[in-house]
């Protein structure tokens, strides 16, 4: 199977860039791409619980995309006590307001998502969430050396109690180290798909085995909140495809 996904990536055809794949929190101001599909799966491990996130996101226009996502995996809620949980559909749409230029202009996006309280277990939300954000991606040179990536975006969060009302913000860096290689780092607060987390950093590597196929691995933990977010390891992969462009067909 790992070899059928890397062969499948070497020979994707369309030449689209990528950037800010999960687990990298802080998100790209980037769409696919009129009717472009897009697969991103990652999964994520501290000593609370092992998750594994699958999202499909489809480019409506060269500017409108919609998103579909879930997540499955183990809880640990108590020492030696391992639960099945999961939690699905996370919802989102991006609208770009102005795509990049490397050197001179950033990439400005906005997005709006929901996770429904639906599933089972801890992953399940404890309410009704909302999130908003806007994505700004500016790329410093004409060989894309050193990208920035900056969020900033609120969560409303209906636990059946009261109202919530949380801010999150994010600022990412990519820098290219040799080829395909790059290095990676963000600081943030909060989560778009975690209403409540605290302050945070992660750093890692991100690997560019085309412009469709990229992998990631990142540690991280949290530096701050009411709770503090414990040690992770992230990895992720991401696949892009022109499959459903008919021009292509």
């Amino acid at each position: 199977m790992k070899q059928i996904l890397l062969a499948a990536c070497m020979l994707a055809a369309i030449a689209t860039k990528t950037y800010a794949v999960r687990p990298f929190i802080t998100d790209d101001g980037v769409v696919t791409g009129r009717r472009v599909f897009q697969w991103e799966g990652w999964a994520y491990f501290d000593k609370y619980s092992s998750e594994q996130w699958n999202q499909f996101t489809f480019g409506i226009t060269d500017r409108w995309e919609v998103a579909l996502g879930g997540v499955w995996g183990y809880a640990r809620p108590q020492p030696r006590q391992s639960e099945f949980s999961y939690a699905t559909p996370l919802i989102e749409t991006k609208i770009l307001l102005n795509g990049y230029i490397p050197g001179k202009q950033p990439g400005i996006a906005i997005a709006i998502g929901t996770a429904l309280p639906s599933g089972k277990g801890e992953f399940v939300p404890s309410g009704h969430n909302a999130y908003g954000f806007l994505a700004v991606t500016h790329v410093f040179d004409a060989n894309e050396n050193f990208t920035l990536h900056g969020n900033i975006g609120l969560n409303y969060l209906n636990t059946g109690y009261k109202d919530k009302y949380l801010s999150y913000w994010g600022l990412g860096a990519q820098v290219r180290t040799y080829r395909g290689l790059h290095l990676v780092g963000e600081v943030i607060s909060g989560d778009p798909y975690a209403p409540g987390s605290g302050l945070g950093f992660q750093a890692g590597v991100r690997y560019f085995i085309s412009d469709n196929c990229q992998m990631d691995a990142e540690i991280g933990r949290g530096l701050s909140g009411a709770e503090k977010m414990p040690f992770w390891f992230g990895c992720g992969i991401r696949f892009v495809t022109a499959a459903f462009d008919r021009k292509k067909r």
